[in-house]
This record gives C-alpha cells, sequence and structure tokens, in this order.
C-alpha cells in the first residue's frame, strides 16, 4: 500500500476536545461525507470485482463496532480453558450457552444466552504487542505506518478507520452524520503516543472524520457537545446568521476560491443543519427512552453509548463506533487484578449492553442487515502473573460479530490447549476488516485515492465466508 508524506497533525487530548461550544467546533468533528464533494477518486462502481457467490456481500446496510480498548483476555471471556493448570485457567468457570458446545465465561450470564446469534472467533491473532499500532490495524484493517509502536500518535499517513471509508463510499441522506464515535477517541495514558491512530480518516481527508460524541451519556442533564448551542442563542436565530453569513461568503469566494475555503464553507453548513435540526436533537436525546429501556442497556457509560448508537442506527446512520470509555483504570488493559476488573467492572456492563442491542435490533427484524462486531486490539497473556493479572499477547485472542448475514450460534477457529496460538483457521486484523467490507459490499478490488491522487487498495485481509450463511 501506497501511503502520502506529511507532518503528524496535532490532535487534542479527548477531555479538552469540546471545551468551546460553537458552531466552527460542531463543524470541525463534522463528517463532509453527508455532502457529495470529495478529495478523492473511487472506482466507479463500488461492487466491480465482487464475489457473486459470497454469502455476506452486502448484506449489511449499517454496522456498530464495540472497540474493547486494552485487550480483553480471551480465556477469561470466551474462549475458557478449563482443563488447563490453574495458573492459565483462572478463577472463573465455564457456562454453558443456548448452543450446545459453546461455552462462555460464567461472567457472561446475559450473553450466554444469546450465543445463538453470535459467531464468536477464537482464532484472531498477529504480532503486534504495542496497543497504538494494533489499535490502527484492528479499526483500519492495515498495519500502521509505524509498527509495533506505542509512540506514534495519529497523522494524515494513517489508513483511515472502516467508518471513515464508509462515510466516504455511503454518505448519510440526510442532516445526521455518516460516522459517529462515542464517547471518546481511543487513548492510554501510559502510551508516548497518547491517542490511538487509526480512529481518523488519515490520508482520506479530515472531511471523513467521524462526528465525535464525548462525555457521559449517563450523567445528569447529559447533552452532546457539538449540539449544543451558544448561551442565548435559538436555532432560529442561529439560522439567521447562517444565512447572513451565506451572503458574505458567497462574495469571499468570488475572490477567493481555494479548496479548504470550500470545504470549511461545506462543514459549517453541515454543524448548521446539526444544531437546527429537531429531527438530529431527537435522535441524540436519551430522554426520550423509557427508564426500562435504560435500565435493560445499563445505568453506566457503556450501556448508554450503546443506547445511544442504536438511536443512531434506528435514524439511518451507517457506521457507529464505541469505543470503550476512559474509565480511570487502564480499560481492558489488566496487567493486575484482572479477576476483579473483569468480574466487577468490565464484563457485567458488556454483557448487558450486547445483549440488549442484539435483542432490540432482533426484535425490529434489522438485525439481519446491522453488523454487529465486538473486539479488542488484542488478547491477555495465558499465564498469569504475579499481580493476578494478564499480560499483552497479541498471537491469540477472541472476538465476535452478529447480524449482516453472519451465521449465528458457531464457533471460528480454535486455539490451543493454554489459550496461547491459534490451532484452527487463524484470522487477522486485516482479515477481520476485510469481512466487515465485504459484509457491507464493498468490493475487494476496490481502489481509493489520496489527495495526490496515490492509489491505495482498500482490503489487505481475506474476506472470512465461512462466516456466513
Amino acid at each position: 500500500m501506497m501511503v502520502p508524506t506529511g507532518s503528524v497533525p496535532s490532535f487534542p487530548h479527548p477531555s479538552s476536545m469540546f471545551a468551546r461550544r460553537t458552531l466552527l467546533q460542531a463543524s470541525l468533528f463534522g463528517s463532509a461525507g453527508w455532502a457529495s464533494g470529495s478529495v478523492l477518486r473511487a472506482n466507479e462502481s463500488p461492487s466491480a470485482g465482487r464475489l457473486e457467490a459470497a454469502n455476506g456481500f452486502g448484506r449489511a446496510k449499517q454496522c456498530l463496532l464495540l472497540f474493547m480498548w486494552g485487550g480483553p483476555s480471551q480465556i477469561d471471556t470466551f474462549d475458557p480453558k478449563p482443563l488447563a493448570p490453574d495458573t492459565i485457567r483462572g478463577p472463573f468457570k465455564p457456562i454453558a450457552t443456548n448452543v450446545p458446545g459453546i461455552d462462555f465465561s460464567e461472567n457472561f450470564r446475559m450473553l450466554s444466552q444469546r450465543a445463538d446469534k453470535l459467531a464468536v472467533i477464537r482464532s484472531l491473532g498477529h504480532d503486534d504487542p504495542a496497543h497504538l499500532s494494533s489499535g490502527h490495524t484492528t479499526l483500519t484493517g492495515h498495519l500502521p505506518p509505524t509498527l509495533k509502536s506505542d509512540a506514534a500518535p495519529p497523522s494524515d499517513r494513517d489508513t483511515p478507520h472502516i467508518g471513515c471509508v464508509m462515510s466516504k463510499l455511503r454518505p448519510s441522506l440526510g442532516a445526521l452524520p455518516s460516522f459517529v464515535t462515542l464517547p471518546w477517541l481511543a487513548f492510554h495514558p501510559a502510551a508516548p503516543g497518547g491517542q490511538a491512530p487509526g480512529q481518523h480518516s488519515g490520508w482520506l481527508g479530515r472531511q471523513y472524520d467521524p462526528l465525535l460524541v464525548s462525555g457521559d451519556p449517563n450523567a445528569p442533564g447529559w447533552q452532546v457537545p457539538s449540539l449544543s448551542l451558544i448561551e442565548g442563542q435559538s436555532p432560529d436565530r442561529l439560522l439567521r446568521r447562517q444565512h447572513l453569513l451565506a451572503s458574505i461568503d458567497a462574495q469571499r469566494r468570488l475572490v477567493d476560491t481555494s479548496a479548504q475555503s470550500d470545504r470549511l464553507s461545506a462543514q459549517q453548513q453541515q454543524a448548521c443543519g446539526l444544531l437546527t435540526s429537531p429531527s438530529v436533537r431527537r435522535a441524540f436525546d436519551l430522554e426520550q427512552e423509557t427508564s426500562a429501556t435504560r435500565d435493560r442497556y445499563g445505568r453506566n457509560t457503556h450501556g448508554q453509548c450503546v443506547l445511544l448508537a442504536k438511536r443512531l442506527l434506528d435514524q439511518g446512520v451507517p457506521f457507529v463506533s464505541v469505543n470503550w470509555q476512559n474509565d480511570g483504570q487502564n480499560f481492558w488493559d489488566t496487567h493486575s487484578n484482572n479477576f476483579n476488573r473483569l468480574k466487577n467492572d468490565l464484563i457485567p456492563p458488556a454483557d448487558r449492553a450486547l445483549s440488549a442491542v442484539l435483542d432490540d435490533l432482533a426484535a425490529s427484524g434489522r438485525l439481519d442487515e446491522t453488523l454487529v462486531v465486538w473486539v479488542g486490539e488484542f488478547g491477555r497473556g495465558p499465564v498469569i502473573n504475579g499481580s493476578a493479572g494478564r499480560e499483552h499477547h497479541p498471537y491469540c485472542y477472541s472476538g465476535l460479530m452478529a447480524g449482516g448475514g453472519v451465521r449465528g450460534g458457531q464457533v471460528y477457529g480454535a486455539s490451543d490447549k493454554r489459550g496461547a496460538y491459534p490451532s484452527e483457521n487463524p484470522i487477522s486484523p486485516q482479515d477481520l476488516v476485510a469481512t466487515m467490507y465485504d459484509a457491507l459490499g464493498v468490493s475487494p478490488e476496490l481502489v481509493l485515492y489520496d489527495s495526490l491522487n496515490r492509489p491505495h487498495r482498500l482490503l489487505a485481509g481475506r474476506p472470512v465466508q465461512e462466516l456466513f450463511v
């Protein structure tokens, strides 16, 4: 793959991204994929070269990606090893699911009764033990510009996030964005590079960046910062100001025809559309949900993020990504106290939220058209360390897929008796992302062009057709 050269831009720390509630602020994080303009070219026919016999091709119209930042332990989640030594298997017992022959960790009591909707992948693996660079590969399906590094921050040389690509290929038709990320951009305080690359649009162009919805939707009075009007500003007054600005901009463009000027104007218009659209504001309003529904998803940050993601999918947003939130305890990166963290803090919200969204998508008849993916950047080491934790282990880990034509009630691949390496049907992050693209109807032959007109092959892996019906 060719990548353009360029300087590393400065990305703000997640905690300060929405300090100023201004129209310009909203425009900077809007996705210009809603508009028809583009700084790159794609093959005219997205289905060119498609595999006609591929069962999963194009079944998914939308995607929900649940990114378990930090690296969940495969042995303590979806690949229990009850016959391994106690220094490996840990204290958790396996629990039978509603599919004979498939066991989960005992802590996934809700999800275990929905295994018939899930494809459990037990043979994911790669060789990158660094959070940041492996995060890039997981979210883009391509290796990062800097390999095996926790020191390289995001740059315009990154491959675009799959959601950014779908924002280009499948733009939203209304005021809502094509790609929403919540509740933050994954950031690791122990990594010199800080924020993980691969969460932006990289060489695709910043106009395809996601709308970032930050903060804690479970907090009383929470609202989307980028949809918050300046104090004292009404939607009608904002529209009047926009019309005035439009006439000024029209005169300015007579003397300034730069692409940057046009792009900023388009983003300002999209931001104003977000701020003034009643339907957009309703879509982000969790107060529209009943207390019972909010309880069912879990009254916690992750649960309410997944509920908000479901509402956005209901309104036609093509791609929503929920990153595991900044919990102040290094997320799923359980180098110490692994078992208490999993049992008390990590698995219960993940179990409840994924179960609830699967139930709702299935009840509405939309699960078959909505691809759901649950995965981290790597797994944890089989051997329990002296701090009752597990170290980074990229060589073998587990992930989940559901909907979008994926056949539920199956296990794909297998790990060895220690959960250390794949023993059957290994699958790479590149393969996983290629499978997601396949389900979303993206041709394996698709080539995109960057702003310097250089071609980039979109798929770096092989779609796993065996996962589909």
